[in-house]
């Protein structure tokens, strides 16, 4: 629950880390999340609307992330109170932990799924808000995975399963609350766009966290970091316990990993934004994440109302790649292990649609918009491929586009397979004569540029 602000500036000690973004990154576009924990179990939250929409003010006893279970039921009064009331007993939180199973978990069979998408990067959440690790992590006294419900080390057996897919591993950990480590009254407002209550920040929390990070960075290896909320003050610094030596020990591992924006304002190699893309993109590397409906863990309360089509997710991505970003789309797991059905057909089209059209995606730049702009009607995106331009069309039949004819070859204008299309220039642009669409999806025009 973050977006990155413009007026954020380095602490003076991690300047050193700054350093041009790796290729791969650039490159990926996209990567697949995973949210998977006890509130899995559950399963529960109001599908009230996306976080950032206009119609949506975000109301964290109704909060629609299922992920946030142990916070709103700890809300008086609110309806995730009374659902566990009714459904659990009176029972504490970490009861979800013991009912988690996580039985019909193949971690091979997961990731073969995020292959078929086309991303090139891997996070699964190996700490959530709730504190529960998803490793035999230290100082948790048994309150992990490997000791505890699944019995099982998920981490290792996701890291594992991505490199034999041949993907880049990541890893989210929650470094700005943990509701067991350091418990407070429950979340009910936030200070401003970041800036938390109740969230842990206290040295012995801060040397806690380090020790977590640490050990997944030398057993599993990760390529990226990705924290959420942000960094204890106290482990801001470059002491045994500090991020300093946290991302020297990083970069050491991974010389081609990258850090994300929610450590506060000490280090980044690229920024993020959630559900909404924001009008404050600038030049620098940045991500969207968000869940494929309006909760990143899974959610039974959502239904196909709620949820992004395969071809909705087709056209964000493209939205997203066009201005220059990457898309890190979430699937929240059943607490069994598996895939939802409806987020799985959503991937799949997605996956589908990448495998003929990634030539304009999987390796793209934005286009400069002197070139071309998109529009809304043709649905219309833009990349660039090295000497070509990409227009990612949502249509059949003859459209116009708004594109320079003197940046562009329209003589040479063709579908991604080769097939030339006939294009018209006129005074509103250049007309394209698109054939009917035998799958989901937009359409792709290829044209060189002069």
């Amino acid at each position: 629950m973050a977006m990155f602000k413009d007026d954020s500036v380095r602490l003076p000690e991690f300047e050193r880390f700054v350093h041009e973004t790796p290729s791969w990154f650039s490159d990926a576009k996209l990567g697949i999340f995973v949210h998977w924990g006890a509130y899995s179990v559950a399963a529960w939250a109001e599908p009230i609307g996306e976080l950032g929409a206009d119609d949506h003010a975000h109301d964290f006893a109704r909060n629609p992330y299922a992920e946030w279970y142990f916070n709103t039921i700890r809300i008086e009064g609110s309806p995730a109170q009374q659902h566990h009331q009714e459904t659990f007993g009176d029972v504490d939180y970490d009861h979800l932990l013991d009912l988690w199973r996580a039985e019909n978990f193949d971690a091979d069979e997961v990731l073969a799924l995020v292959k078929h998408t086309g991303a090139r990067y891997f996070v699964p959440t190996t700490k959530h808000h709730d504190g529960i690790t998803l490793w035999d992590a230290p100082e948790t006294d048994g309150r992990n995975t490997v000791a505890r419900g699944p019995k099982r080390d998920l981490i290792g057996e996701f890291a594992e399963a991505t490199e034999r897919a041949g993907l880049k591993f990541g890893v989210y950990y929650s470094g700005g609350l943990d509701w067991h480590h350091s418990p407070s009254a429950p979340v009910v407002e936030t200070d401003g766009p970041d800036g938390w209550t109740n969230r842990a920040n206290d040295e012995p929390y801060a040397e806690y966290a380090h020790k977590h990070v640490a050990d997944l960075i030398e057993r599993y290896r990760p390529e990226v970091l990705w924290n959420d909320i942000e960094w204890p003050d106290p482990g801001k610094d470059g002491g045994e316990h500090g991020l300093v030596s946290l991302f020297d020990r990083f970069y050491t591992v991974a010389p081609d990993g990258l850090i994300n924006d929610r450590w506060g304002d000490t280090h980044w190699d690229y920024r993020t934004t959630e559900y909404q893309m924001g009008e404050d993109i600038n030049d620098e590397p940045w991500e969207n994440c968000r869940g494929i409906g309006y909760s990143f863990g899974h959610n039974t309360l959502e239904d196909e109302t709620h949820l992004l089509s395969g071809e909705a997710a087709i056209r964000y991505f493209a939205d997203i790649v066009a201005r220059g970003g990457n898309l890190l789309l979430n699937i929240g797991l059943q607490a069994d292990g598996t895939v939802p059905v409806d987020q799985r057909a959503t991937l799949e089209t997605l996956g589908d649609w990448n495998a003929v059209n990634g030539a304009a995606i999987f390796g793209s730049r934005q286009l400069d918009a002197s070139i071309a702009s998109g529009s809304e009607s043709p649905w219309t995106r833009w990349t660039r491929t090295g000497d070509t331009a990409n227009a990612i069309i949502d249509a059949d039949g003859p459209v116009t586009l708004s594109v320079s004819i003197d940046a562009v070859a329209t003589d040479s204008a063709r579908l991604l397979d080769g097939t030339p299309v006939t294009a018209t220039v006129g005074d509103g642009g250049v007309t394209v004569e698109l054939p009917k669409r035998s799958a989901p999806g937009p359409q792709v025009v290829v044209f060189d540029l002069v």
